[in-house]
């Protein structure tokens, strides 16, 4: 698995308002969006926390976070 430092933080929301998050590795991200692009109909996306089996055709949008984001204390130049 991937190092913490190369996970990326996404979100996906569904059809309703349910939205699930998670850290997950950049090919998780990549191959998301990939079934998303040609027509499949589930995705399993392992996170940090386990593996979501995600139901396409109910994805209202995928939200990637910018990776340069920062949590803490730090000088700003």
């Amino acid at each position: 698995m991937a190092r913490q430092s190369e996970r990326i933080r996404v979100e996906v929301a569904f059809e309703g308002g349910q939205i699930i998050g998670g850290l997950v590795a950049p090919d998780s991200v990549e191959g998301l969006r990939a079934a998303l692009g040609n027509g499949a109909a589930v995705y399993d996306l392992e996170t940090e926390d386990g593996t979501y089996v995600v139901a396409l055709n109910k994805v209202v949008y995928l939200k990637r976070f910018s990776r340069e984001t920062q949590i803490g204390f730090g000088s700003q130049s």
